[in-house]
């Protein structure tokens, strides 16, 4: 281990590996609880129930057992080639806010089926790995705007919260004015709000593993309550993969019979674009922000090994597909691995051991109500809107497409709807002011594909 992860190069040692690879997992861990909850509103359980009808649906489903099982997976190949490859301390798993597009944007939002959006986060992941190779993705970035790569951040957030919130019970449908306040008298809500004032608390106070410890709590709340659902009996073992696995469908994708051909091409495009988007922002802030504050920036803010590090996030999204599960992105709570020392992939690796270990926990997970893990939501809604901070909201040709796309993410229920808005309104916006200079000519392409979509072509 001292040779191969070079230990005494990054002035570390096994023992304090270890030690963060644990704090960065207990961190994360909270993934496990609140995806399967996310992913099964998109019609992933036994009944195929969509939307708020899934979140009756509990952890006794196989569909369901079978995300949390691919969530492991997910996460411990993803933790380990990053450990192996790139020999970096960050944990990755399934994404926040990727799950959230796959279930609420191309299942329930643009009306895929959740086989379909599967083989498209199997593309996407591909397109990364070619991206990556030559050297493309990075050049990606360059391409859109600073503004709106932290608008689609803060735009994330607000979405997740909301479905926290929806979650929680504490946003409800209103035919008059779409939404208002919940019943407070409602024993789930009442369990959502201790959970999200347990959380705040603790984040406050710099708690590690806050979430996680919220979580907990919460459904220890609900079980007097009779929210928490406890089993007649645990019967302890892995769960099968068989439910999710292998199951994209390319075909339907296409849906060549409804749309045509052009139609196809452009909803294709649109998902593909919108999930690489995303993940493309959430892997590079978390590597490049976790990166900075472990020291592996270099002169040029560039982070060391950072062509590994992005290839293994392509390669386990692309198989965290195949097992059945949204794109694989690298968390920016590996940042609390890495205030405890964690400085090489021997970090990533003992993730990577403790999510394989979480399989055989699955039962346990059961316990855990929706209500319970939408504190949880919510927080991640919070923490997600820091970036706001540095758009020039004085500049009001960067103000408007950013905002438009923050507003559009929730208000549309659709992250691909919000980025759309922004990529097209961003130039239409320095065109008017002549600051054609500020312009990136991908701008243009994307700007006019998004036209074509909402505008021209059948979606």
């Amino acid at each position: 281990m001292e040779r191969f992860f070079k230990l005494s190069e990054n002035k570390t040692n096994i023992s304090t590996e270890i030690i963060a690879g644990i704090t960065t997992f207990v961190t994360m861990a909270y993934i496990l609880f609140v995806n399967p909850t996310i992913m099964k509103q998109a019609g992933m359980n036994e009944l195929g129930a969509l939307g708020k009808d899934a979140l009756a649906i509990g952890f006794e489903d196989p569909v369901v057992l079978a995300i949390f099982a691919s969530t492991c997976l997910a996460a411990a190949l993803g933790s380990l080639l990053m450990g192996v490859l790139a020999n970096l301390p960050f944990g990755l798993a399934p994404g926040m806010g990727l799950n959230a597009f796959f279930s609420f944007g191309i299942v329930i939002g643009m009306g895929y089926t959740w086989q379909e959006a599967l083989a498209a986060v199997f593309i996407s992941g591909i397109l990364f790995i070619i991206l990556t190779i030559t050297g493309l993705r990075e050049g990606i970035v360059d391409a859109i705007p600073d503004s709106l790569k932290r608008a689609i951040g803060g735009g994330i957030g607000l979405f997740i919260a909301f479905i926290g919130l929806q979650n929680a019970g504490i946003i409800v449908s209103a035919p008059d004015v779409l939404v208002g306040f919940g019943d407070f008298t409602n024993k789930g809500t009442i369990v959502a709000v201790l959970g999200l004032i347990v959380t705040g608390v603790l984040m406050a106070r710099g708690v590690k593993g806050s979430m996680l410890i919220g979580i907990v709590m919460a459904t220890l709340i609900g079980i007097p309550m009779g929210v928490s659902n406890i089993p007649d009996t645990f019967t302890f073992g892995l769960p099968s993969l068989e439910p999710t696995f292998f199951k994209l469908d390319f075909v339907g994708l296409l849906r060549l019979g409804e749309v045509g051909l052009l139609g196809a091409i452009a909803n294709v495009v649109t998902i593909v674009i919108s999930l690489s988007l995303v993940d493309l922002f959430d892997s590079l802030g978390a590597l490049i922000g976790t990166g900075a504050k472990a020291g592996f920036l270099d002169e040029q803010g560039r982070l060391k090994n950072m062509k590994k590090a992005l290839f293994a996030d392509s390669i386990a999204t692309s198989i965290g597909a195949l097992f059945g599960n949204c794109t694989t992105t690298t968390y920016v709570e590996s940042a609390s691995g890495v205030s405890e020392g964690g400085r090489t992939g021997l970090t990533a690796v003992v993730v990577s051991i403790l999510f394989v270990l979480s399989l055989f926990f699955a039962p346990v997970i059961g316990i855990v109500p929706p209500q319970a893990t939408a504190p949880a939501l919510i927080i991640v809604g919070v923490l997600m809107m820091s970036p706001i901070m540095e758009i020039d909201f004085n500049d009001f040709t960067e103000a408007l497409p950013a905002f438009l796309t923050m507003a559009i993410m929730p208000f549309s229920y659709s992250i691909a709807n919000g980025i759309a808005a922004g990529l097209v309104f961003y130039p239409l916006m320095k065109i008017a002011t002549k600051k054609y200079d500020e312009i990136h000519p991908g701008i243009y392409i994307l700007a006019f594909l998004f036209i074509i979509k909402f505008t021209v072509l059948p979606h």
